[in-house]
């Protein structure tokens, strides 16, 4: 499927970063991130589809939920094996889903809203764009390591880049 597909590119651009990084750049605080480090923000991508694969067979999925283990923010290998992992587990059929989340820091009140298998594979294809993104700006403070242009970008900004290019 291509959304799918669309998911172990954009896995597959972030296993080769994650390679060519060392482990001090993966771990070090980024002044630009407010201090957070590219580990932590690929352990965030990581943990949303941890969340989404856990809440499938129950039909319920909560992000707020997610271990935040710090482990993969420091073993850039665990890192990568858990992306393949991720990967393998795509090829779900659709089914019709509860997104639970508070939305506010001031109350435990749990909102619960229609959702489905796909719609949360896509919101977490375009999440781990977004943190791709943001793991550009920290690579290119810790690392002289040179991305892709199309690392962090979506698909119909690159189409539009392109377009633009003619």
């Amino acid at each position: 499927m291509q959304l799918q597909d669309a998911i172990r590119n954009v896995f597959a651009q972030l296993s080769v970063t994650l390679a060519e990084l060392s482990t001090e750049e993966y771990t070090k605080p980024c002044q630009r991130l407010s201090h957070n480090t590219i580990g932590q923000h690929v352990r965030h991508i990581i943990e949303l589809f941890q969340c989404l694969e856990a809440g499938y067979e129950n039909g319920v999925v909560n992000y707020e939920n997610r271990l935040r283990d710090r482990q993969i923010e420091t073993d850039k290998q665990l890192a990568h094996e858990l992306l393949v992992q991720i990967s393998g587990l795509l090829n779900r059929a659709d089914k019709e889903m509860i997104l639970e989340a508070t939305y506010s820091d001031h109350s435990d009140n749990q909102l619960r809203i229609s959702t489905n298998f796909f719609r949360e594979v896509a919101y977490n294809l375009e999440h781990t764009i977004h943190h791709m993104a943001l793991i550009r700006v920290g690579v290119e403070e810790v690392s002289a390591l040179q991305l892709s242009e199309t690392f962090g970008v979506a698909s119909s900004t690159v189409k539009h880049r392109n377009q633009c290019a003619q």
